[in-house]
C-alpha cells in the first residue's frame, strides 16, 4: 500500500485529478453503481431533459467491456505518459496553466463530440495531450510496435491510422487531433509566427486557486524556454519522451 501511495502520490496534480476520475468512474459503472446510460454525451437530454452533466460525466467515464477493455488500458497509458510529461515539462510549476489547457480541451471536444455524435471524452482528451507533447516535441524519435521508429510529430497520426485498422474507427483521435492542434496553434504557433501575446492565456482566478509552485514561470508561453530562449526542441533533454518498460516485440511507444 506504501508503494501505491508513493506512486500515485508522484504524479504530478491536475494529471492525477484527471485520472483518479478516468479511472474511479468507468470501475463504479463497471459494478453497476452508476448507470451508463446517464453518463454518454447526448445533446437531446442536455437541452430536453436539462442533463447538464453529461459533459463532464462524459469526461471521466469509459464503457467497461471485454470489447473496450483493452483499449480503455492503452488510454490510461498514455494519460499517465503524456500527460504527465506535459504537466512536468511545459507547464513546470504551472497547475492553473495546465488546469486551463485541459478545461478548453474538454469544452472543445464536447462541442466537435456533439456535432459529431461521439459520447465519451477519454480518446480525444488523451490525444488532443499526446498531439500537445507531439508538436512540442517534433524531431525526438519514439518507438512504435514492431520495432517501427519515427519522428514524435507523426505519432498521433499514426495512432488514427492503427486505430482505424484496428477498430474501424479513427474519428475520435481526429477529435483529439482538431482540439490539440487549435489550442497549439493559439498559444505557441500563432505567437512564434505573428509576434505578440498567445490568443489564449489563462484567467486569472485559475492562477488564484492553482498558484504558481516555487520556481515555476508566470506565465503561459508554451514548452519550457532553454537558455538561450528560445522554445525548447524534441532534442531538448527536459523534454524528452516518457520512458517505460519494454512492450511488445519493439520498444515501448513514447521511449527514445
Amino acid at each position: 500500500m506504501s508503494d501505491f501511495r508513493t506512486f500515485y502520490e508522484s504524479i504530478p496534480k491536475i494529471t492525477r485529478y484527471w485520472m483518479t476520475g478516468s479511472v474511479v468512474m468507468p470501475l463504479l459503472g463497471r459494478i453497476g453503481i452508476l448507470s451508463p446510460a446517464s453518463m454518454y454525451l447526448n445533446w437531446q437530454d442536455i437541452y430536453e431533459n436539462f442533463h447538464i452533466w453529461r459533459p463532464l460525466t462524459a469526461l471521466f467515464y469509459y464503457p467497461l467491456t471485454p470489447a473496450t477493455g483493452f483499449n480503455w488500458l492503452l488510454m490510461m497509458y498514455f494519460m499517465y505518459n503524456y500527460s504527465k510529461v506535459v504537466e512536468n515539462d511545459l507547464f513546470t510549476r504551472r497547475p492553473g496553466e495546465y488546469l486551463f489547457m485541459l478545461i478548453f480541451l474538454w469544452l472543445s471536444s464536447v462541442g466537435i463530440a456533439l456535432a459529431f455524435g461521439i459520447y465519451f471524452l477519454l480518446e480525444p482528451m488523451v490525444l488532443a495531450v499526446l498531439y500537445y507533447w507531439a508538436q512540442n516535441n517534433k524531431d525526438t524519435i519514439v518507438s512504435f510496435w514492431f520495432g517501427s521508429r519515427f519522428k514524435a510529430m507523426y505519432l498521433p497520426w499514426v495512432l488514427l491510422g492503427f486505430n482505424m485498422i484496428l477498430r474501424g474507427g479513427g474519428i475520435n483521435e481526429l477529435a483529439g487531433i482538431i482540439v490539440g492542434h487549435i489550442f497549439y496553434f493559439a498559444t505557441i504557433e500563432y505567437p512564434l509566427q505573428h509576434g505578440g501575446r498567445p490568443l489564449l492565456t489563462c484567467p486569472q482566478f485559475l492562477k488564484t486557486y492553482f498558484p504558481d509552485e516555487v520556481g515555476g514561470y508566470q506565465s503561459m508561453n508554451g514548452p519550457r524556454v532553454s537558455g538561450d530562449g528560445r522554445p525548447g526542441s524534441g532534442n531538448n533533454n527536459n523534454n524528452q519522451a516518457p520512458r517505460t518498460h519494454a512492450w511488445g516485440s519493439g520498444r515501448t511507444l513514447g521511449s527514445d
